[in-house]
C-alpha cells in the first residue's frame, strides 16, 4: 500500500494501538482493515480512495459492503471508487516490465496479464546470470521474479544484484511467501502468493508503478 516496508510497519503498529485501545472484544477482520486503512491514510505515500477500494477487493478478497466499511463511504461510492480505479488502470503509462520465471505456463500466464494492461515484457528469464544480464542490458521499470529459479537460484538474489545498480520495484510472485516473511529486515514491498489470481497481479503491478513514479515526483 505504502511501497515502502517501513511505513507499512509504522502504519501496522498505529494501527494496532487503536485496536488494543479502542476495539478490544470487537476486532473483526474487517474492523482490523479499517484501523489499518485509517494508520495509511495518514502516510505521505499512501494511496487515494479509489486505488485503496481497488486493493481491498481484488488484492484482500473483500465484499463491495465490506470494503466501503472499511473506507468509511457508502456502498454506491464504492461502486464509484473501483470504477475510477478500473479506469485508472487503463490509463496507466505504459511501461517495460522484465519477468523472472523458470516455469513457461507461469511466464506465459504473466506476460499476457502485463500485455493486457498495455505494457510491454522486456524478458522472460529463468536463470540468476540471465535475468541480471537482461535487466542491466534492457533497464525495465518493474520486475516479477519467482523465488526458485532454474539454476537452483533464488530470484531474490538476482533481485537484489539488479538493485545494487538499477532502481527498480520488484514484486516476488512465489508459492512459499513464508520464505520471505521471516520479520526480519529487508522483505519485499510487494508479495503475491501462488497460486495468484490475474486480477490481484494487475492490482499490484498498477500499485507498484504508481508508488514508484509517485516518489520519484
Amino acid at each position: 500500500m505504502t511501497g515502502a516496508a517501513a511505513q507499512g510497519d509504522l502504519a501496522v503498529e498505529q494501527m494496532l494501538e487503536t485496536l488494543l485501545a479502542d476495539l478490544a472484544g470487537q476486532i473483526t477482520r474487517v474492523t482490523l482493515f479499517r484501523a489499518l486503512d485509517t494508520a495509511l491514510a495518514g502516510r505521505s505515500r499512501g494511496s487515494p480512495p479509489a486505488r485503496r477500494a481497488l486493493l481491498l477487493t481484488a488484492m484482500e478478497g473483500f465484499t463491495q459492503a465490506d470494503a466501503a466499511t472499511i473506507l468509511a463511504v457508502p456502498e454506491t461510492e464504492l461502486s464509484s471508487l473501483l470504477a475510477l480505479a478500473e479506469s485508472d488502470l487503463a490509463d496507466t503509462p505504459a511501461s517495460r516490465i522484465c519477468i523472472i520465471e523458470d516455469e513457461p505456463l507461469i511466464g506465459a500466464s504473466l506476460t499476457q496479464i502485463v500485455t493486457s494492461l498495455g505494457h510491454s515484457v522486456t524478458g522472460v528469464l529463468s536463470t540468476h546470470t540471465a535475468a541480471v544480464a537482461h535487466a542491466l542490458s534492457e533497464k525495465p521499470d518493474l520486475i516479477l521474479a519467482d523465488i526458485q529459479l532454474a539454476d537452483g537460484s533464488h530470484g531474490t538474489e538476482a533481485v537484489a544484484e539488479i538493485r545494487r545498480m538499477l532502481a527498480v520495484p520488484a514484486i516476488f510472485i512465489t508459492a512459499f511467501p513464508e520464505r520471505l516473511l521471516s520479520g526480519r529486515s529487508g522483505e519485499p514491498t510487494f508479495l503475491i502468493p501462488k497460486p495468484f489470481k490475474p486480477s490481484h497481479v494487475k492490482a499490484v503491478i498498477t500499485q507498484a508503478l504508481f508508488l514508484h513514479r509517485s516518489a520519484r515526483g
